[in-house]
């Protein structure tokens, strides 16, 4: 709010703004992404965070110029008519913040430092080090008959920020006034997105075992022969009914994912683009108006939809599309990559 006011910008452009940061290509496309609509698909296609990379960043590509320059081309629009920042003396926040003194913060490459270690290290642990290990013992009853395919990817995300973190302390230690209590509020403040994760995976359990969505699965099934089209349209369908991206996934993966692996390893098409387009499509139509997070961004923001919603629509749902079209398009005529 206090940078938007003195770059004399709408306040309505706030939540667009974030939601272009958080709910996109950091979300969706970029490779290597710790983000859990990024981890969803591992089991169930035997890959990792980093599938489809150069199809991965070409999305994130998309996104980001397409959403930039709507947010600017808005802002542009506001200024030649005179809007500015806006009247809002209901704000809940200071209007003049006292700033940091001087050397008070981080330097760059201490802040930088922890976000680079979980991409360099998750690539490491996914590509080299899990693969190396013996894992044999997953094979047996106790641990569930699974493989490493199924679960490194996972593993690898897990290691790489738990290192991360461990980094992150070591390196601000003296900024901290109290370690042990900085660690029990992260741990505490993760307990709402677990739960939130956990519930909405056997809510999709639940739902896909029901006999009326066997019947809007195998409809949408019909409406393509191509795997990788059909399954971007029942997870997108799926991520706008839940208004959710790690739901909606959730659900549909459940319900379609062993059988577009199936198709799609018949037709000689790599799990790769599956994992992307499964990520990619969760994150278009998951932020129709009724979904919790851009309820929740609208709520914190202090906008509501009318104000702010046009915006959150153009840069996290037709952009976002628009990517995975262009996904789509390439991989069809180049292959993955």
């Amino acid at each position: 709010m206090q940078m938007f006011r003195e770059g004399n910008l709408p306040k309505r452009l706030i939540p667009a703004s974030i939601a272009l940061g958080s709910f996109t290509f950091t979300m969706t496309a970029l490779p290597g992404t710790p983000a859990i609509q990024n981890a969803i698909p591992i089991p169930y296609f035997h890959t990792d965070t980093f599938a489809a990379p150069g199809l991965g960043i070409i999305a994130a590509l998309v996104m980001f110029v397409c959403g930039s320059a709507w947010l600017m081309f808005r802002a542009r629009r506001a200024r030649l008519a005179g809007e500015g920042y806006g009247d809002h003396a209901q704000e809940k926040v200071a209007a003049n913040p006292t700033p940091a003194p001087a050397g008070h913060m981080p330097s760059f490459t201490v802040a930088i430092m922890p976000i680079l270690l979980v991409l360099v290290l998750n690539f490491v642990f996914s590509k080299y080090f899990v693969p190396a290990m013996d894992t044999d013992y997953l094979a047996l009853p106790t641990y569930g008959k699974t493989t490493v395919a199924a679960v490194g990817g996972i593993w690898s995300i897990i290691m790489a920020m738990l290192i991360a973190c461990i980094v992150l302390v070591g390196l601000t230690w003296k900024r901290f006034q109290n370690v042990r209590q900085s660690v029990t509020d992260g741990a505490l403040g993760s307990m709402l997105p677990i739960l939130n994760v956990g519930s909405e995976v056997a809510y999709g359990a639940v739902i896909a075992s029901l006999a009326s969505f066997l019947l809007v699965r195998d409809w949408l099934m019909t409406l393509t022969d191509n795997p990788i089209i059909g399954l971007a349209i029942v997870v997108n369908v799926l991520a706008g009914i839940t208004g959710s991206s790690s739901g909606g996934m959730s659900i549909a993966l459940q319900a379609v994912g062993q059988t577009y692996l199936e198709l799609a390893q018949a037709a000689g098409i790599s799990p790769q683009i599956l994992h992307r387009v499964a990520t990619l499509a969760s994150g278009g139509l998951d932020v129709l108006p009724h979904s919790g997070a851009v309820i929740t961004l609208l709520a914190i923001c202090q906008m509501n939809h009318r104000q702010s919603y046009f915006d959150i629509f153009m840069v996290s749902a037709i952009f976002p599309l628009t990517a995975m079209v262009v996904v789509i398009v390439l991989n069809g005529m180049f292959g993955t990559f």
